[in-house]
């Protein structure tokens, strides 16, 4: 069998595949997210700890030996690690907002697009950037104590093998590589104010590392480390070709189309995501918050989500009036534009509105940013989605009405599949990439509600520019 390891931002998750890619077991564990004033951490230790139970649980599950493994996981953030690779603090989420004041100063004084010129990295509080000058100015004795700041997969790689710390190409997208050269680039550190600490940063591993593993899975298990989970996602919903894209409607909201090209003009938004192939590119823009509005939502209107397919046909396109600017995150949004201090707006409520209004609301607020991420990535082909969101019918058939095109969907653990392939490519190892990534289904939409919400989303991109007016003001 195959295993995909996939570390998640509050789910840590391990497949097991069979040679066609069907998936013979899968084993999840919750893991804890501290929240507080913007700031948002996870213990590497409860993070690392689950790594270990569900592989151990997966491996005595399915009682076939592992051919080979591989690793993926949330992106972004800094897990700062000392020179055995034990964490020296908690790690900063790739949601954490301290670093805003930060990122205003660079918006303002044109560090930011500079960078974005530079990378075709619009960098946001939570990524490595913004967070490690913020550490540098505000808790330096972090920095002092750490050998390396890695990423969350890398993390979990160096414990599993004991190898060096390293990254690959796609973690290190944002912000500091040159997508041209697929190494550092330098004047983007000290631009940043941090010359002094770049001996942090993780060697590049292009390709990705390898090595086996001495826990966790049986010893001597070879394992891959990458690509992290969007462009994992990408290559398990099998997209590869230039123009063809992927949604991923998870915790975050990803939107990402495969391309060859590299524009580093317009509005500095979203990232160019190096692949393993030389050339090819994925232009990512991943919104803050995708299911994790709806479940607020839900969660504040006492709702659970199994209700939510009968809410949406409880009421029709439109909610009768309640729309949703469905931008909850704490640090605000960050494609298809940066705007540190914007924040969710529910307008249209009254006495009258029901639960089902405002879960269709929700539901059509995160279509429209997707479709608004779409357009800004240039999609052209084919659209694939996945994520926790493609588990409600109803809601696929929202989305699809809402974006105008037909969706291929792919369920199951994709980003976990993503790695396999990811670790086949690399071991050389021969996988039918094409069986491995077969849809489960094709939702196409109505023509009568698309063309209802292709106005409804004009409505939204003004409401929108005018929530963007009020959060600078």
């Amino acid at each position: 069998m195959y295993v995909g390891i996939d570390v998640g931002t509050s789910m840590v998750k391990a497949a097991a595949f069979d040679g066609d890619g069907r998936e013979l077991a899968v084993e999840a564990r919750p893991v804890g997210l501290a929240l507080r004033g913007g700031v948002v951490e996870q213990d590497m230790e409860e993070v690392y700890a689950a790594v270990v139970d569900v592989l151990g649980t997966l491996t005595s599950r399915v009682d076939e030996p592992v051919e080979l493994a591989g690793l993926t996981g949330q992106g972004d953030g800094v897990w700062l690690v000392d020179k055995e690779g034990r964490p020296v603090r908690p790690a900063a989420s790739w949601m954490d907002g301290r670093a805003h004041e930060l990122l205003d100063q660079w918006l303002a004084d044109g560090t930011f697009e500079t960078v974005f010129r530079r990378t075709g990295s619009a960098m946001f509080p939570g990524c490595p950037g913004p967070l490690l000058a913020w550490f540098d100015r505000y808790e330096p004795a972090s920095l002092d104590a750490a050998a390396t700041a890695l990423y969350c997969k890398d993390m979990v790689f160096r414990r599993l093998t004991g190898a060096p710390a390293t990254t690959d190409v796609s973690d290190a997208s944002m912000p500091f590589l040159d997508p041209r050269t697929r190494t550092y680039d330098n004047r983007v550190v000290e631009l940043l104010g941090l010359t002094h600490r770049r001996g942090l940063l993780a060697p590049v591993g292009d390709p990705i590392a390898t090595a086996e593993a001495r826990e966790g899975l049986p010893a001597g298990t070879q394992i891959a480390n990458g690509p992290y989970d969007l462009p994992s996602c990408a290559l398990g919903a099998g997209v590869t070709d230039p123009g063809d894209g992927l949604l991923i409607v998870g915790t975050c909201l990803a939107s990402l189309v495969a391309t060859t090209d590299l524009d580093l003009s317009g509005e500095p938004a979203g990232l160019y995501i190096s692949t393993d192939r030389p050339g090819h590119r994925l232009r990512a823009m991943p919104a803050m918050v995708g299911t994790a509005a709806l479940d607020w939502v839900l969660t504040t209107t006492g709702v659970g989500h199994e209700e939510v397919d009968g809410l949406l046909a409880d009421t029709p396109p439109g909610a009768n009036g309640v729309r949703v600017l469905p931008y909850f995150a704490p640090s605000g949004e960050r494609a298809p534009f940066v705007e540190p201090r914007l924040r969710a707006e529910l307008t249209g409520v009254s006495l009258e509105s029901t639960k089902a209004d405002l879960v269709r609301a929700t539901c059509e607020g995160i279509g429209f940013a997707a479709r608004h991420c779409l357009q800004a990535a240039g999609l052209t082909g084919s659209l694939a989605v996945c994520g926790g969101g493609t588990r409600s019918p109803a809601w696929m058939r929202l989305l699809a009405d809402v974006l105008g095109r037909p969706l291929r969907v792919v369920e199951g653990e994709v980003g976990a599949r993503g790695a396999v392939l990811a670790a086949a490519e690399r071991y050389g190892v021969a996988l039918d990439a094409a069986v491995w990534t077969e849809p489960t289904a094709v939702v196409e939409p109505d023509a009568a509600r698309s063309a209802y919400y292709a106005k409804a989303y004009e409505d939204h991109l003004a409401r929108l520019a005018q929530a963007r007016g009020r959060a600078r003001a």
